[in-house]
């Protein structure tokens, strides 16, 4: 495992409690010097865990594993025929996937796991998701200047804050459910009709604008037409003028995040509310928003503005609980992929041809 060289990438692709897992399988574990630094991790942990710790981990590796995808200066001293397992987000640049071809290395993408049910130990995009929504709940309440909870007291009573989160995929419901424990009254909205349910499960007031469902395939969204995204933003304007908090994590990976607030809608909002955009690194939800910027959006009534907390690598904000869950995907992974004793990678597999991005000089997925 490598030392992660991406800026601001705190997190580790192997935790020290599953070294002994690879080993029982035929694994020799090699850790580079550091790796677990920014996660809090020590060498030391990894050793006592059986890994061996080293500067160079790449000599004679057969399995390399990463967060982010190997830099180049990395990718080029890996003998031919080696493998790396990373993600590999939609929209690499052709140049690195044709060096990875050429270099004839085989590249698993862990954002490309099947959403079958056989693979949910695997599914990375879904435990990063996890940690993600839970920041941005917690970022939401450390930036609201006002109680989450109820509170009455003999001085009067403080009212609880309004909070709307929009999309309830993974990260929303866990958004929803912190909200929730943190006392607020929380709303949620979903283009799908099954979110509703879920939605309530978590305590929360589901939203109808009684628009037709947009269910698509492998559990997201479809994309909606321009014609109904603006008839969604406007039945969805007093929900969100309402709101002391708006939270928002409407993504799907490889395509541009749908816009689901107006500039406008955030200045009808009131003075000091907070709007968190978890999706803003794929476009974002709220127009605005930009990943690792944090604005403020002048009121309508001119009177204060609204904090715009744009989310960038959100989940690497939080790299102890973050790593422990993708180090468990990873693992798991690699587990499937092990036959004899070996790594040796099952092709027919749906699950392993699916995360496959390059093999034997072949590019199998752009």
């Amino acid at each position: 495992m490598t030392r992660e060289s991406v800026p601001g990438e705190a997190r580790v692709a192997l935790v020290p409690e599953l070294v002994g897992k690879l080993r029982a399988a035929g694994y020799e574990v090699v850790v580079q010097t550091g790796a677990g630094a920014r996660a809090l991790i020590s060498d030391e942990a990894y050793r006592s865990a059986g890994a061996s710790v080293t500067v160079n981990p790449l000599e004679d590796a057969v399995l390399v594993l990463s967060v982010q995808p190997l830099e180049r200066e990395i990718r080029e001293v890996l003998r031919p025929g080696t493998t790396t397992l990373s993600f590999f987000p939609h929209g690499r640049s052709s140049a690195e996937t044709e060096a990875r071809r050429t270099g004839k290395l085989t590249t698993f993408g862990m954002e490309y796991v099947p959403r079958i049910s056989r693979a949910q130990s695997m599914d990375a995009l879904s435990s990063q998701a996890l940690v993600a929504g839970y920041r941005g709940a917690i970022v939401a309440a450390s930036r609201l200047r006002q109680f989450l909870p109820l509170n009455m007291t003999a001085a009067g009573t403080v009212p609880p804050a309004q909070v709307l989160v929009l999309g309830a995929g993974v990260a929303g419901l866990q958004a929803i459910a912190t909200c929730k424990r943190l006392g607020a009254v929380v709303k949620g909205y979903d283009v799908r009709v099954a979110a509703a349910e879920e939605i309530r499960s978590m305590g929360a007031v589901a939203i109808d604008l009684g628009l037709p469902s947009l269910e698509g395939a492998g559990g997201y969204a479809r994309e909606m037409t321009e014609e109904r995204a603006v008839l969604q933003r406007t039945l969805l304007a007093p929900h969100v003028a309402a709101a002391d908090a708006l939270i928002t994590t409407a993504a799907v990976p490889g395509r541009q995040a749908p816009l689901l607030v107006t500039a406008d809608m955030v200045a009808a909002m009131k003075p000091g509310s907070v709007v968190i955009d978890l999706a803003a690194e794929s476009g974002g939800n709220v127009e605005g928003a930009t990943p690792g910027n944090v604005a403020q959006i002048a009121c309508a009534s001119d009177t204060g503005s609204v904090l715009l907390w744009g989310g960038a690598n959100v989940p690497s904000q939080m790299p102890a609980p973050a790593s422990r869950l993708y180090a468990s995907n990873v693992v798991n992974v690699i587990m499937l992929m092990t036959r004899d004793d070996a790594f040796q990678p099952d092709f027919d597999d749906e699950i392993v041809s699916g995360m496959c991005v390059t093999h034997a000089g072949k590019v199998l997925r752009q």
